[in-house]
């Protein structure tokens, strides 16, 4: 069941949106060559413990995963395409890493990505990184009241496979409130005009993957829980919190 958000409510879950933000640029801004990912997280853990909140991916344990989710920040790098845990990996000069990131607020859920390459970036690994931004422009575009979920998912796809680039089946974007993940589900591809219609007051988590050979296929580390590419090719992921108003979209995680 799609659960419509009241003007206030949408406003409480900008604030944590804006949490997201802020950590995903601190992340970011600490993410250089031989830093651990580790490190990383424990960056993005900090932002949360000033604000107030908690994470919505600490602990968490969907029916797929042998284990809970042992960290606050989701960080996949280069053939990692989601999901990617933190570890003691110590970052590489031209690595490309995806950070994936959430956090709960006064009972209100804000969830984000970010792509970037750390050190010297190879221009491949720009452009696929470019190509999930501008994925997520578009989706976030047809994101408005009265158009359908077919139409957000239309968007993305047009934009990954107009640049060669493959989307994981069966992984995309979701609703989101009170719970990270809620009705509706938001397909990375798909046909315009079908699907849900959009109303003011839905918000959805949108959130366009990548992959640099034009495969979509994946499989799961023995972590179970980070999804590679089968061949190795490298993967971006872009995600916001997007409000659909009668005004039109509201990105909730920015700064």
């Amino acid at each position: 069941m799609v659960k419509i958000k009241s003007d206030r409510q949408m406003d409480a879950m900008r604030e944590a949106g804006r949490v997201v933000a802020q950590a995903l640029a601190a992340a970011k801004e600490a993410a250089e060559v031989g830093v651990g990912l580790g490190e990383l997280d424990a960056v993005a853990r900090q932002v949360l413990e000033k604000a107030g909140a908690t994470s919505p991916f600490l602990g968490y344990r969907p029916e797929f995963a042998p284990v809970p989710f042992p960290a606050t920040a989701c960080i996949s790098v280069n053939d990692a395409i989601v999901h990617g845990i933190p570890d003691d990996y110590r970052l590489c000069d031209g690595d490309l890493v995806s950070v994936d990131y959430g956090a709960l607020l006064d009972g209100w859920a804000g969830d984000s990505a970010i792509s970037f390459i750390v050190g010297r970036p190879r221009p491949e690994d720009v452009r696929l990184v470019d190509t999930a931004f501008e994925a997520l422009d578009a989706g976030i575009a047809a994101a408005v009241v009265g158009n359908r979920i077919g139409d957000i998912a239309h968007a993305i796809g047009r934009v990954c496979r107009g640049a060669g680039y493959g989307i994981p089946d069966g992984f995309g974007g979701h609703g989101i409130g009170r719970d990270m993940h809620e009705d509706p589900g938001v397909p990375n591809e798909g046909r315009a005009g079908r699907g849900m219609v959009l109303r003011h007051g839905m918000v959805l988590a949108i959130e366009p993957m990548v992959i640099a050979d034009g495969s979509d296929a994946y499989y799961p580390a023995p972590d179970g829980w980070t999804l590679r590419t089968v061949s190795g090719a490298r993967a971006a992921h872009a995600e916001h919190t997007v409000a659909v108003t009668d005004a039109g979209p509201r990105v909730l995680t920015c700064l």
